[in-house]
């Protein structure tokens, strides 16, 4: 079993508090079909568990299957940048069959990320933090996405929401 290097910290895009008794990590790409797919799992997770659960998303653009998953993750820094992260986040995924530049301009400036902000992220303005969490996730074992950790431990169950509300709280209960 692989555990989370590096440990959820101060830069990482935290929903929750640092008090919740359970962290559930996400390595993930905005144009993966299976990231897709996991994003209303972990909606509908986050709903049942309330305060008692922090979910963090860290950037792992897989470039080589995904032509638009790099200009997305750089999109979703920028509007990071002016506080609106997570709103992106849920465009992205919400709209993951339009990730070309001109939807992804589109979402920027719905989220207030102005045009040359975008640009600025396009030509690499946020492409260190972005690799920083790539690295984190080679370091920890991530080799497609998603990837999930509960608690630092890494989570390979079925990935539905019951399995996953079944596995934080034994998570939760130290099984």
């Amino acid at each position: 079993m692989s555990n989370l290097t590096p440990p959820v910290h101060a830069a990482d895009h935290i929903q929750g508090t640092a008090d919740s008794p359970l962290t559930l990590v996400e390595y993930g790409d905005f144009e993966c079909p299976y990231c897709g797919a996991m994003y209303p799992v972990v909606k509908a997770v986050q709903q049942a568990m309330g305060n008692r659960l922090r979910f963090v998303f860290r950037q792992f653009p897989l470039t080589s299957m995904h032509p638009h998953a790099l200009h997305a993750a750089q999109m979703s820094e920028a509007a990071a940048a002016v506080g609106r992260f997570w709103e992106a986040h849920d465009l992205l995924y919400e709209n993951q069959g339009a990730l070309n530049d001109a939807a992804l301009a589109n979402y920027a400036a719905h989220v207030g990320v102005r045009a040359s902000d975008l640009k600025s992220a396009f030509e690499g303005a946020y492409d260190e933090r972005i690799q920083r969490d790539f690295d984190g996730g080679l370091r920890s074992g991530v080799n497609g996405t998603p990837s999930l950790f509960i608690n630092g431990r890494r989570y390979d169950g079925d990935r539905d929401a019951r399995s996953l509300l079944e596995a934080l709280d034994a998570a939760a209960a130290g099984a």
